[in-house]
């Protein structure tokens, strides 16, 4: 093991494990390895717990589009699980278009999860909790499976998001939102920063055990569901979320502290994206080896990942423009690819609707960017690649 000094400091450690292929067995394996260094599953959740197991089902897509859970990943935490002796277990989620239970099926989650007794739901609503210690948010639409979760383990997906940069364990936590309030929160927390600070709240709300991100293969470009698949070959699991997430970024060569759910998931104590407040270890044999973020990046990541890494100007001028709608990453119709199914209308949270068929359905939908929030719902709930940001 590779020394650090690092006196009294506090830190957070995130297990990296190299794996390259979704072959039940091998996933098992590392998983297996990498949740050991954590303590192992029986020490992080007890056999008599309700646990909830949170995938992102954004919606129903191909699995070869990187767009939701992998099954394979699902069925090794459910198996080390049961492993454990824990014998109430429960996975959901809720989608921005459609069903979980959907979304899951059409791409085997549901008999993968099956073979463990694990049933797979659509959540649902359990009314307004209050949050007397959130700081963005005093009170959440949170689904009843959350709520009624003695412990949940949190399991992401490794993509890239046109709100917040990047999307992963902090943000994973928004589908416990229940159905249409997810549309809602968006108009409530209407930028980066506020809904960033949302996610902080809501992540120290549910308090979810674990957190483990699949990254064998992620996407890169328009995520978080019209991006490209590319193979990151890792697993990365970790108690805090923010140092997970800036794990994730160190290995795309993004600087942490420009995702807005590390910055501010730091500010309001939910975790850390500093690099010596991490750990960041990888096993071997029987034990673990501690490496640097720039040996991580080295090793296992991929400088040309394609992911808003543009600095945000300030300045009075720059500010004036922003204030007056210039220089905003808006979203856009590819009318090569729009076929008119209207989901992005349907999408879209602002009353009024910020985008609007004008000829029926014999053009595309056409923006009104005055009343356009740029919570970009539309664009992530495409199911066609046809909306861009730009």
């Amino acid at each position: 093991m590779k020394a650090y000094d690092m006196g009294d400091l506090e830190r957070s450690r995130v297990v990296l494990i190299p794996c390259d292929t979704y072959e039940g067995e091998v996933v098992y394996q590392a998983l297996k390895a990498g949740i050991s260094l954590l303590g192992g599953m029986a020490a992080l959740i007890k056999p008599e717990e309700k646990v909830l197991l949170k995938p992102n089902l954004v919606r129903k897509a191909k699995l070869s589009r990187a767009v939701v859970t992998h099954p394979a990943v699902m069925g090794a935490v459910a198996r080390l699980l049961r492993e454990a002796g824990v014998k109430e277990m429960t996975a959901g989620d809720s989608c921005g278009v459609g069903a979980a239970t959907a979304a899951a099926a059409s791409v085997g989650m549901d008999s993968v999860l099956k073979e463990y007794g694990v049933p797979l739901v659509d959540f649902t609503g359990a009314g307004s909790v209050s949050y007397e210690n959130g700081v963005q948010a005093k009170s959440f639409f949170v689904a009843k499976e959350a709520l009624e979760a003695e412990a949940i383990i949190n399991i992401c997906k490794m993509k890239t998001h046109a709100l917040e940069r990047v999307t992963g364990a902090v943000k994973n936590m928004y589908g416990c939102i229940h159905g249409l309030q997810k549309a809602k929160g968006h108009t409530l927390y209407p930028n980066a920063d506020s809904f960033a600070r949302m996610l902080s709240d809501l992540n120290q709300f549910l308090k979810p055990r674990l957190y483990i991100m699949d990254g064998i293969v992620a996407m890169e470009g328009n995520g978080p569901t019209s991006g490209d698949p590319i193979p990151m070959n890792v697993l990365l699991i970790s108690k805090d979320p923010v140092a997970l997430d800036s794990v994730f970024c160190r290995l795309i060569y993004l600087e942490p502290e420009l995702v807005p759910t590390n910055y501010h998931g730091e500010k309001l104590g939910l975790g850390f994206w500093q690099e010596e407040r991490i750990e960041l270890i990888l096993p071997e044999g029987d034990g673990f080896v501690e490496i640097s973020m720039e040996e991580a990046a080295k090793r296992f990541g991929k400088a040309d990942f394609k992911v808003d890494r543009k600095r945000i100007k300030s300045g009075r001028w720059v500010n004036m423009a922003r204030f007056l709608g210039f220089f905003q990453k808006k979203p856009y119709v590819d009318r090569g690819k729009c076929v008119k199914c209207g989901v992005c209308v349907e999408s879209c949270p602002v009353e009024g609707k910020a985008l609007t068929f004008q000829k029926g359905r014999k053009e595309p939908p056409v923006y009104d960017y005055k009343k356009c929030i740029r919570c970009f719902c539309c664009q992530e709930m495409c199911p066609h690649k046809a909306i861009n940001v730009r």
